[in-house]
């Protein structure tokens, strides 16, 4: 083999060596800084009277269109949890989320107001050590009166109720989320 022929690979070889370096680089940046976080527009406020008994200059705020309230057209066909019957997850209803399968089946962790997240990092409010579980996995909130489940870019995904969660949901009660190899459920 010539000089340059040997030359050649050594230099590809080089570069194949150095993709694979920064592949591996970026696919563990999420679990080594953690990930952006979007946030979710606030829920409406109550409605404010307007017309001729209001305050001037007060008028009754305007509900914010939410894109995942909306069907798709993939999913017109579907019907909607409420509409078979199924409860929401409303504040009201929901006391406690219960994990039915994984590692720590079993626990019960009371619900509050705030938002809880789920993930393998030690600043999780629900922390979860299997290799299927993102640093920062999901997160569960609070949106006006329902629970809501968010999946945070994770690699192996968060499934509710069997489908994949890719927008915030709302929470049925009694419905499967399942965050890596756990399996949770909001109870009553």
């Amino acid at each position: 083999m010539s000089e340059l022929t040997l030359l050649l690979l050594q230099v590809g070889f080089l570069i194949l060596l150095w993709f694979f370096v920064f592949a591996v680089v970026y696919s563990l940046r999420a679990d080594l800084f953690g990930v952006k976080v979007r946030k979710l527009p606030d829920p409406a406020p109550a409605a404010a009277p307007s017309g001729p008994g209001a305050p001037a200059g007060v008028t009754a705020p305007v509900a914010p269109v939410a894109a995942a309230a909306a069907p798709s057209p993939a999913r017109a066909s579907a019907p909607s949890p409420t509409a078979s019957g199924a409860q929401t997850a409303t504040r009201d209803a929901v006391a406690r989320i219960v994990i039915t399968s994984g590692p720590k089946a079993g626990l019960e962790l009371p619900l509050g107001t705030e938002a809880l997240t789920i993930g393998r990092s030690s600043e999780s409010g629900l922390v979860i050590r299997d290799d299927y579980t993102s640093s920062h996995h999901a997160r569960l909130l609070l949106w006006g009166d329902q629970w809501m489940i968010q999946d945070l870019d994770s690699t192996n995904g968060t499934w509710h109720d069997g489908a994949r969660v890719t927008t915030p949901v709302p929470v049925r009660v009694g419905a499967a989320i399942k965050v890596g190899a756990t399996t949770f459920e909001l109870r009553k």
